[in-house]
């Protein structure tokens, strides 16, 4: 098998992390609190209640079992609604969430299979994988061809910087304080991407 086939491998070993993590929050979390007998939260309709609960396990599918079991004890102590018996909503289940068990960048299954894969690999060979992991957090959804290339051209001026940087550091030598800031983290950011890829991010 070819690279590009390993890594294609890679990415369906970790995709399939990423659902028994969202299997493993509807057993430890959503179905204890539905059996307590919280509701959906009544702003929300039945098919809106579905998408919360389905967003919610995907950004929560790194969590442990302790935690999930810990969050539910959290979420059925402070119900929401005026009569204490619906589900609070999903922002705020994701706070105590964040509380309990804080994300980290290797802790998603889907941030570490997008950047073992072809494109992740791709976007740290080409220098916006930052901007890919920024994206990845905020969606938390595999990323398709089309939004790949519009994060790759929102990187362009930064990627340009970066070039122009790289070449007066070895013309010169040195950078100005304001630059060297900019340069040091941009490329502890580059590295911390790496290490995701390469499955040695803590």
């Amino acid at each position: 098998m070819d690279k590009s086939g390993c890594a294609e491998k890679e990415g369906e070993m970790n995709s399939e992390e990423q659902a028994q993590g969202e299997k493993k929050v509807m057993q430890l979390l959503v179905e204890p609190l539905k059996r307590r007998g919280l509701a959906k939260p009544s702003s929300l309709t039945v098919a809106d209640f579905e998408e919360m609960v389905r967003d919610m396990c995907a950004w929560l599918a790194y969590m442990s079992a302790g935690s999930l079991m810990a969050l539910e004890e959290q979420v059925a102590a402070s119900p929401g609604g005026k009569d204490r018996d619906r589900f609070p909503i999903s922002n705020q289940i994701l706070q105590w969430a964040g509380e309990i068990q804080p994300p980290g960048d290797s802790a998603s299954p889907l941030i570490r299979a997008v950047f073992s894969h072809a494109c992740g690999q791709t976007a740290i060979a080409e220098g916006w994988a930052p901007e890919l992991l920024f994206d990845l957090r905020k969606n938390r959804r595999w990323p398709s061809a089309w939004a790949l290339g519009t994060i790759r051209d929102g990187a362009a001026s930064t990627l340009r910087r970066y070039r122009d940087l790289e070449g007066r550091l070895a013309r010169e030598g040195e950078l100005g304080p304001v630059d060297l800031d900019w340069w040091d983290r941009r490329n502890a950011a580059l590295q911390r991407c790496r290490e995701i890829g390469e499955g040695v991010a803590a």
